[in-house]
């Protein structure tokens, strides 16, 4: 630790530390455009000026210069800063006067007003004349894809865009063209960016520049109502804010979670809004001579219990879906029990994860801040960039640190890091068991769905333990047994055992011609349910469930409930609700209750605490908010004994269109959009282009 001297108050900081972040730590504000924690020095926008004693006789770029760099006194004394003294404000207040020279009078106007950087400091540090008269510089609007607006006039050249492009996201599609004056941000060719991370630029951007095509003059930021969750379009559990206006969701936004995100969502998890708006289920519906019409919950209801009533235990069973929260599912299993039914899961056909393997064997056991310590990944059966875009980004930052080696047992794709193809199916990873290379400290595992959703999922999941075990993913200290889930609800899921009871089917037995009369679907749109049982279908969109059903319960979808949710290392997280669902919908615990008591198994809560407390009892880990309940590494073991043959034919991933993996970005008109132009489909010019 250094001592230094800021504004006359002693202090120690690591010597790594930069000016800026040493000023921080002191209680100091330090204003700043171009400098971000997480994103390279830059050094572009001047801002973060302060004053080092006995240094040049200048103001000094605070984000440039570490503390180790600084001298001592002449007698030995700790080096002095100073960041409110007469220097440092004449020279931030001529900064921001060159910053304002060219940047247009957008105030009411820009999207960005009210939570933008400029108009903040500009508060601070800014005149209310300006001693230029030439004219404001005009610069043409770029075309960067479907999702980020580019007001170009506004842009200061902080590159934070660029660099995140480049290091982060890891696409390098912005870049700068010309020099001081005539220097813009563009993609050089106006082509659509293609990271599945790009819409992060806009909450960089310290101005108008960018902002969010989709939210285009929406909103203020003062109308909106601000809710604390997390997201559920993938199984990484991002924490976000939910921004609502009356009833309707408005935008969704980023929180850090150092563990999780850090400060980063996927495009998917930031523009689905628009799909909760529509093709909505807002009132229930029967089906009556092959047509849906819609009628009321009684009446619907009564038909389920018409249906149930002659219909034996065994022919009746219960799917989950991916985005179904902890209660309902926790609420539909005890209904389910106390009909005397066996058949619930909510895993797909062949998948071989099961909570008697133990709790280890199906998550993802690092954890996702633990990627960052290991020395070599393997990937199996995944494609992390399409299934969890932020924990690819995560992968990637440790690639950037360098002493790291990437391995690919699957598909061959762009991951945004360079890695090594070692083949495309299980056959790949007995050869590399058998050839291994020199041995690792945390050598890391990471399984993806596209390897165990199969017919041999047990076999490549067994292979896998074994070769963990050899090469040292498993030992004392360390678990660098991952499985990468897709689905928000299915670790959860396997938390409570919402699968198979002695002698019950599972997914792919319950789909199966003529295996059962009565089918209840929580949520399911991505499965093809066979010509025969009743459907009775539990959602939020009119998707393939909807379409299969014979009776439609209108649920709640995700911002529109509160729920607990487990994600895919096993961390407990609560989404609250941010706006209510339409109509006539209600939340699925209370359908279920409401529909258990006309069935005659009336559940023992009325209420979603009391609910809380009976799933608390039964499994205590969930009451511990974001945190992980310890597993025990032997269980890894226990998968190794798994028997079956694996086939030779090629791991492929479950996510083929990141755009369109759920009911609601199915649903979502920007994301349709996002669909075309990954395909490579011509965009078409607006009016105003």
């Amino acid at each position: 630790m250094t001592k230094v001297i800021i504004d006359n108050v002693e202090i120690e900081v690591a010597p790594e530390l930069t000016l800026l972040q040493a000023c921080e730590q002191a209680g100091a504000e330090i204003p700043r455009f171009c400098f971000h924690e997480r994103l390279s020095i830059a050094g572009n926008c001047r801002m973060c000026l302060i004053e080092v004693k006995g240094g040049p006789p200048k103001p000094v770029a605070s984000c440039a210069m570490n503390v180790r760099d600084l001298r001592p006194g002449p007698n030995g004394e700790p080096p002095v800063m100073f960041t409110k003294s007469p220097m440092v404000k004449k020279a931030r207040e001529g900064v921001m006067e060159f910053l304002l020279i060219n940047h247009p009078l957008d105030c009411p106007i820009c999207d960005q007003g009210g939570e933008c950087d400029l108009q903040d400091q500009a508060m601070a540090y800014g005149v209310d004349h300006t001693r230029f008269q030439e004219n404001k510089r005009a610069v043409e609007d770029k075309y960067i894809g479907a999702l980020v607006k580019t007001s170009m006039n506004r842009c200061i050249q902080c590159t934070r865009c660029i660099r995140f492009s480049a290091e982060v996201a890891g696409v390098a599609e912005l870049g700068a063209t010309g020099r001081g004056e005539d220097m813009e941000i563009t993609t050089y060719l106006e082509k659509a960016m293609t990271s599945e991370l790009q819409s992060n630029v806009v909450d960089l951007c310290p101005v108008g520049a960018l902002t969010s095509k989709p939210y285009a003059f929406a909103a203020r930021p003062w109308e909106l109502i601000k809710t604390q969750s997390v997201d559920v379009m993938d199984a990484v559990g991002s924490a976000i804010r939910i921004d609502t206006r009356g009833r309707e969701v408005m935008r969704i936004l980023p929180r850090t979670n150092e563990d999780v995100n850090e400060e980063w969502i996927s495009d998917k998890t930031r523009h689905v809004v628009d799909g909760l708006r529509t093709q909505r289920l807002d009132q229930p519906y029967v089906r009556e001579n092959g047509r849906l019409r819609p009628t009321t919950w009684k009446e619907a209801f009564a038909l389920i219990a018409d249906k149930m009533r002659p219909v034996d235990s065994a022919k009746v069973g219960a799917l989950a879906g991916q985005l179904a929260g902890v209660e309902e599912m926790f609420a539909l299993k005890a209904m389910m029990s106390a009909l005397g039914v066996k058949n619930i899961d909510a895993r797909y056909p062949g998948s071989p994860l099961h909570p008697k393997h133990g709790r280890a064997s199906y998550l993802f056991n690092s954890t996702i801040a633990g990627i960052e310590q290991a020395d070599a990944i393997m990937l199996i059966g995944t494609n992390p960039r399409r299934e969890a875009p932020v924990l690819n980004a995560r992968i990637r930052k440790r690639w950037r640190q360098g002493n790291v080696v990437v391995g690919v047992i699957g598909e061959q794709a762009d991951l945004t890091y360079p890695y090594t193809y070692l083949g495309a199916g299980p056959d790949s990873l007995a050869q590399f068991v058998a050839h291994p290379p020199a041995k690792k400290e945390r050598p890391m595992f990471i399984i993806g769905q596209g390897a165990l959703n199969r017919a041999d999922g047990g076999a490549i999941l067994g292979m896998a333990a074994k070769a963990a075990a050899s090469l040292g993913v498993v030992k004392d200290g360390w678990n660098g047994f991952n499985i990468l889930h897709t689905e928000a609800s299915l670790v959860g899921a396997l938390d409570i055992g919402f699968v198979p009871g002695e002698g019950g089917l599972d997914t792919g037995g319950m789909l199966k011609s003529g295996a059962l009369d009565v089918l209840f679907l929580l949520g399911v749109d991505e499965v093809d349910v066979p010509a025969g049982p009743f459907v009775v279908y539990i959602g939020t969109h009119g998707d393939r469930g909807a379409h299969r059903a014979d009776v439609i319960l209108p649920g709640a979808a995700y911002p529109e409930k509160s729920a607990t949710y487990v994600n895919t290392e096993g961390r407990v997280q609560m989404g609250n609700r941010a706006a209510f669902p339409p109509g006539d919908a209600r939340e699925d615990w209370a359908i279920l209750r409401a529909l258990s008591d006309v069935l005659g198994c009336k559940l023992p809560y009325d209420t979603l605490g009391a609910l809380r407390q009976a799933l608390y009892a039964a499994h205590p880990h969930m009451m511990r908010l974001d945190q992980i309940a310890r597993s025990d590494s032997a269980d890894i073991a226990k998968l190794a004994k798994l028997g079956g043959t694996a086939e030779k034919s090629a791991l492929v991933s479950p996510v083929s269109n990141f755009y369109f993996t759920n009911p609601i970005a199915r649903a979502s008109a920007v994301m349709a959009e996002c669909s075309a132009l990954a395909q490579g489909a011509p965009r078409t010019l607006t009016a105003a282009e």
